[in-house]
């Protein structure tokens, strides 16, 4: 049976959102991210900022000089999280097979359904439009390569200055007729290091590269060679994967002037650690693996990591391991740029607590408690009394 695949991705999904709090966006140049003084970087901007060059990735600051009118929006995490839940259920009625890649991207099979799929993707356009009030674009094809590569090439020639909402299908049969004109960076997996090597024996299109033999694309990048060639020529066997476990959890904060200050350090690092917890707590999941990231100002960045003794998804268990690397590596009065706390190696978070570990029980509901008042009313709405509020040189 010849597969259906969907790719979904919603057009400018954290804009969408923000166009949907405030009414007076549509239309604007916008950006979601941080501020320039902060050195912050643009998340997500409007079709009408992308009209002056503005694009995700991008410093706020340059974005500022390519549109001086550019109005800047503070990112709300948690809203588009919810947001995207809510577009994967409608998804999920469709079908189970929903393999999710990202906040805003996605994957469905649609084999077993009776209509075309185009027919379902105009359908699930036209909920996800109705009921939630967001654009979309879709591609479809019989593998998960063509139907990504779809959804890009809708967009890209979809008219400019408003959310594409494209809807591509490249027909069974096609796949390597569709992909043959378009340039190798438009194949998954050819990043600018790879182009560049196939640049060197003439190679620029993804056709051109479908002529090359396997052979040779295994000699020039081993084992992922053979990858290549199947790629290029459209082949792609894949399946949809419904479980996507999480590997790890990490939260890191880019500073808005380097920061030599001991205080201000240790508690961002303990603001980090109570986040991270807060995740594995809300995925049900604890780490035996804590482990921080320490930017300098010349941008020489380091990691390092620690093993428990024991899974924890306790924000004091966290920030402990967290500020003993810390200390680990930092000297004080040395200032730095960016900081960062991670946790892996993922597990269940159940713990055996013998009888005198009260103290333990009695931090667990007090997470519980906090966690719930957070959910509800903002993650700063509790703070802890030793917040820093010092000197930040």
């Amino acid at each position: 049976m010849t597969r259906k695949i969907l790719h979904l991705d919603l057009d400018a999904f954290f804009c969408a959102v923000e166009e949907q709090r405030d009414f007076s966006l549509v239309g604007k140049p916008f950006a979601v991210g941080g501020r320039p003084e902060t050195r912050g970087v643009v998340a997500s901007c409007s079709y009408a900022a992308r009209n002056f060059g503005v694009h995700s990735a991008m410093p706020m600051a340059r974005a500022i000089k390519l549109c001086p009118t550019l109005i800047i929006v503070a990112s709300r995490h948690g809203v588009y999280s919810q947001v995207s839940e809510q577009v994967m259920e409608r998804l999920r009625q469709l079908t189970p097979l929903v393999e999710q890649i990202s906040i805003d991207e996605a994957f469905m099979d649609v084999t077993d359904l009776p209509d075309s799929g185009e027919a379902i993707a105009r359908r699930l356009q036209a909920i996800i439009r109705e009921e939630l009030g967001l654009p979309c674009s879709l591609g479809i094809a019989t593998n998960k390569l063509l139907a990504k590569t779809a959804t890009d090439v809708g967009k890209a020639t979809a008219r400019k200055g408003s959310p594409p909402n494209a809807i591509t299908v490249v027909p069974p049969g096609e796949e390597a007729n569709f992909l043959a004109p378009l340039p190798v960076q438009s194949l998954w997996g050819v990043g600018p290091k790879t182009a560049e090597r196939l640049r060197e024996i003439g190679v620029t299109k993804i056709g051109e590269l479908a002529r090359v033999s396997v052979d040779e694309l295994v000699r020039m990048f081993g084992k992922n060679g053979r990858e290549l060639a199947m790629h290029a020529r459209g082949i792609d066997e894949r399946l949809i994967r419904t479980d996507r476990p999480v590997k790890s959890i990490s939260q890191e904060t880019t500073f808005a002037h380097d920061i030599l200050n001991e205080a201000h350090l240790r508690h961002t690092l303990l603001e980090l650690s109570e986040g991270v917890g807060r995740s594995l707590r809300e995925a049900s999941l604890a780490a035996t693996t804590i482990k921080i990231k320490i930017r300098w100002p010349d941008f020489t960045t380091l990691s390092r990591q620690t093993t428990l003794a024991n899974p924890t998804d306790q924000d004091s268990e966290i920030y402990a391991a967290a500020l003993q690397l810390f200390d680990s590596v930092w000297k004080r009065g040395k200032p730095v740029r960016l900081i960062g706390v991670g946790a892996s190696g993922l597990g269940s978070p159940i713990r055996q607590l013998s009888f005198w570990d009260q103290g333990s029980q009695k931090e667990r509901r007090l997470l519980d408690a906090v966690d719930q008042v957070r959910q509800r009313y903002g993650k700063d709405s509790l703070r802890r009394l030793n917040s820093h509020e010092g000197n930040d040189d």
